[in-house]
């Protein structure tokens, strides 16, 4: 069995030294996220519109699984939309 992986020095200090620039809340994360992910997608600098959210995403865990998520769900390509004989078939 192998032991779980430690984080390093460098990243336990940067915990609990918290982020050398502003950073939002969950809350304004949660609100902007939607935005952000779009900038991100569309090639835009979403940190200069959006700032503080890359160290909020860094930083917390929840905040960048949602982000991971949202990310993921918006580069996917829309459904085709069904015909009517498919439509027929349901």
């Amino acid at each position: 069995m192998t032991k779980p992986s430690r984080p390093g020095l460098g990243e336990v200090l940067g915990r609990l030294l918290g982020p050398a620039q502003p950073e939002l809340t969950c809350d304004e994360c949660f609100a902007q996220l939607d935005v952000y992910v779009e900038l991100e997608l569309s090639g835009r600098d979403a940190d200069l519109v959006v700032p503080g959210m890359r160290a909020h995403l860094e930083g917390c865990p929840a905040c960048g699984e949602d982000h991971a998520s949202l990310r993921a769900l918006a580069a996917e390509p829309p459904p085709l939309p069904l015909t009517i004989e498919h439509e027929e078939q349901l």
